[in-house]
């Protein structure tokens, strides 16, 4: 998800306080926001897409790939932590556990319009007023493409929601942000249900992203919000590889790419309101919806 911020030092904590967003003590190098224009997605070639998709996992598995991590959603959420508090890039939610379920082998996260108070962040205790509510859970497990597991393959099954200012998300990041690099395998924006974006994120040094125009601007030929579709990443030292419903729609190489390799990074999934990710954005325009992920499944291999 664009413009992910990592547990600060107490000096970013105070600048968060004064500016009301971290990335506004950067200056000097692109930042998320600016990458992040919040213009509405552009006309791209349009993918085939299967309402419904599924993976043939028993062939994932003979072609040489081993599972490392495999969430059906059965039970309950043990393997993820769960967010508490506002997030950044102007959202309006505030994370909280009530708005997760599991149910029917669902993780069901959703937005809710009501008026609640809570941390302006985990990480910022001050409280604040939210005028609405939403969820988001992040892996226990990390996971990175390095020199003992050269390929890692990301992915998720989801129906998206609909409604106005709705921005779901599957990515992953580590910290400090963006040190440890942000890989979205998915984002999108509620009012759009054919388009979804991809893109990565990669700093030297904590808050300051050096990628620029690495974003994937995918167009399908079905709806994300009425059934469920496959997002996957396939990350290698010198490549990183999105798919949508089996289908390779964007590759990202050179530049920093392989700066993340090496890095470690947890799986994250949420549901935002509102954001620096929407253009003229208009409040009194929101429509909150449902998001419901299937699955989630990581498989390496060191081919």
């Amino acid at each position: 998800m664009i413009a992910i911020k990592p547990i600060l030092t107490l000096f970013i904590f105070i600048l968060i306080t004064l500016t009301g967003c971290k990335k506004n003590v950067v200056s000097t190098e692109t930042t998320n926001e600016e990458i992040a224009t919040g213009k509405p997605t552009p006309p791209s070639p349009t993918i085939h897409g299967v309402c419904d998709y599924d993976i043939n996992e028993t062939a994932i598995l003979g072609a040489g790939w081993g599972k490392t991590f495999d969430e059906s959603f059965s039970n309950n959420l043990n393997s993820w932590n769960t967010w508490y508090g506002g997030a950044f890039n102007n959202e309006l939610q505030l994370y909280q556990a009530s708005n997760l379920s599991v149910t029917n082998g669902n993780l069901v996260i959703s937005a809710k319009k009501e008026t609640v108070a809570g941390p302006t962040t985990p990480f910022d205790p001050t409280s604040k007023t939210f005028n609405y509510t939403s969820g988001r859970i992040e892996s226990k497990t990390n996971f990175s493409a390095s020199s003992s597991s050269p390929v890692v393959r990301m992915m998720a099954r989801i129906k998206l929601p609909a409604g106005y200012g709705m921005w779901p998300a599957f990515w992953s990041y580590g910290d400090p942000w963006p040190t440890q690099g942000e890989i979205d395998i998915l984002e999108a924006r509620g009012q759009e249900d054919k388009k979804y974006q991809t893109n990565y994120f990669y700093g030297r040094n904590a808050n300051r992203n050096l990628v620029r125009g690495a974003e994937g601007l995918v167009t399908t030929d079905v709806s994300l919000q009425t059934c469920y579709h496959v997002y996957e990443m396939i990350w290698t030292q010198n490549e990183l590889k999105f798919y949508f419903d089996g289908v390779l729609v964007k590759t990202n190489s050179g530049s920093y790419v392989s700066g993340l390799f090496g890095k470690t990074e947890r799986i994250t999934l949420n549901l935002a309101v509102g954001g620096l990710f929407f253009s003229n954005f208009n409040p009194a325009l929101i429509q909150t919806g449902t998001m419901y992920v299937d699955w989630v499944k990581v498989f390496t291999t060191g081919n």
